[in-house]
């Protein structure tokens, strides 16, 4: 068989290695090895951000804003979307939610349900949901159990 793994190879010219420098004066990359001559960055570089001892410009722009962290931060998920992708019955939790592909990680495990749409079928909604959304659930035969 001519096709066999061990017998493949890249296509002659496609692969090219790469220079060694520094590597005697005979190479072309030899002595200060494209380094230049002398100063700062032929003697180790600079930091990222490093700007030759002026100001760096993340130092001088303004800071902005506050992140508490503290605060609970919450998934939200329309009541249309849950109900078009959840049956007659079903039983809706955050596991059931990443699970259908609805929500990707449940941000310290709550996800909460807003309004938004109509409802048509009976659901049982196990996550923490609006009064709008509670309402709309109850009327339609379901129920509904806050998530804490």
């Amino acid at each position: 068989m001519a096709n066999e793994l061990a017998q493949l190879s890249p296509v002659p010219g496609s692969r090219k290695s790469r220079m060694r420098v520094g590597r005697g004066e005979g190479s072309g990359k030899g002595k200060t090895a494209g380094r230049g001559t002398k100063g700062q960055g032929a003697r180790g570089g600079v930091k990222p951000g490093f700007e030759g001892g002026q100001m760096p410009l993340s130092r001088r722009l303004p800071k902005r804003g506050f992140v508490n962290p503290n605060a609970r931060r919450v998934v939200e998920i329309s009541l249309a979307t849950v109900a078009e992708n959840f049956g007659e019955g079903a039983v809706v939790t955050s596991d059931a939610l990443v699970a259908a592909g609805l929500v990707r990680i449940p941000r310290n495990g709550f996800v909460k349900v807003l309004g938004g749409g109509e409802v048509g079928h009976a659901l049982h909604l196990r996550v923490a949901a609006s009064a709008s959304v509670a309402a709309a659930v109850t009327a339609a035969g379901g129920s509904v159990e806050q998530e804490s």
